[in-house]
């Protein structure tokens, strides 16, 4: 098959590779649909020490498709099924699946692999992980699932509550669709970003009350105190960009006894400072939640199939496989939202 292999940092390549066979409990999906991803520009600019364990390796993990082929024992799916799999699933066993912490398990194994015409979907996420499609939904909105997933896993974990006015900065697809569910969830919504192709998104998508230029404004604090009730502060801030200057500055954006998530994953080894006075007799929450469970992935499932999260919208072209790499630039260099990558172009 033809395939995005990973040898490190920029450096992917386009080449012929062998379709892995499905072992026990496996399945081949021939992919249909695959997603670019910002972990995904990270991983090409830096590497990732989660995401890619040995080089060559498959490459990309947002995807859709068909089942080709079936391992021994697989129960619940045939070839010929529609279907979308995450890009994980718990073992159930260790420390942090006993404690229903599914997203911490300590055998969490990442699936890459999605930027290729066919991907092999390991057993146990076949048997947690794997969904069929409804006749109505496209291998390229059931693609999202993944990156939707992780935000819903996000969004609940915060209770963002009806009513509560919610701050985002940092508005591509994740900040993007963290803003739409939260107003699903009923909140008031005030997103910061810089990019014009994601401004106009925050519009059209996420359908934000307020959207704030930050090449305008470029400290936003102010405008989402003003936003809020009584100008006290933010009821949620959310952090959706992954760099420690911005944690920083979004924490200061949160009323007393508010919330504040860091979602954007900053660079490892990265620190932060806090003024601790305003933390503690200020009674702020703080969190930061990290990937997704079965639970949100089924919840995510839910949303893009009932048409409430139009994550169709969010696609900025669609591309070839072999065009993956000048994806990664496109990103980069802040053209792009999410391109759809189809491997059978």
């Amino acid at each position: 098959m033809k395939a995005i292999q990973y040898y490190g940092p920029k450096d992917i390549r386009f080449e012929e590779v062998s379709v892995k066979p499905p072992q026990e409990g496996e399945v081949v999906v021939k992919v249909m649909s695959a997603l670019t991803c910002g972990t995904d520009v990270k991983t090409y600019r830096r590497g990732h020490p989660v995401l890619i364990k040995e080089v060559p390796s498959g490459f990309g993990h947002e995807f859709s498709g068909i089942i080709e082929k079936v391992g021994r024992n697989v129960e619940g799916f045939k070839v010929g099924d529609r279907v979308v799999a995450a890009n994980s699933a718990p073992c159930g066993k260790c420390f942090y699946c006993r404690h229903e912490e599914y997203n911490l398990c300590e055998n969490l194994d990442l699936l890459n692999g999605a930027y290729a015409q066919y991907i092999t979907v390991p057993a146990r996420i076949v048997k947690k992980n794997m969904l069929i499609l409804p006749n109505d939904m496209s291998f390229d909105r059931a693609a999202f699932c993944e990156p939707l997933a992780n935000v819903v896993h996000g969004a609940h974990r915060t209770e963002i509550k009806e009513g509560q006015s919610v701050g985002i900065i940092g508005i591509g697809p994740i900040g993007l669709m963290f803003a739409r569910i939260a107003k699903l969830m009923g909140a008031r919504v005030i997103v910061a970003g810089r990019n014009p192709i994601k401004l106009q998104m925050a519009e059209d998508f996420a359908h934000a009350d307020e959207i704030v230029d930050l090449k305008k404004y470029p400290n936003p604090e102010k405008i989402f105190k003003d936003f809020s009730d009584e100008n006290k502060g933010l009821d949620v801030a959310i952090e959706c960009v992954g760099l420690p200057e911005i944690w920083e500055q979004i924490f200061n954006c949160v009323r007393p006894g508010g919330t504040v998530h860091f979602f954007g994953g900053c660079k490892s080894g990265s620190k932060v400072s806090f003024d601790t006075t305003k933390m503690h007799y200020g009674d702020i929450k703080m969190l930061s939640v990290f990937h997704h469970t079965p639970k949100y992935f089924r919840k995510a499932f839910e949303y893009i199939a009932s048409g409430e999260v139009e994550v169709e919208k969010l696609i900025t072209d669609t591309l070839p496989l072999e065009k993956v790499e000048f994806a990664m630039q496109q990103h980069i260099d802040g053209n792009a939202i999410k391109f759809l990558i189809k491997p059978w172009m």
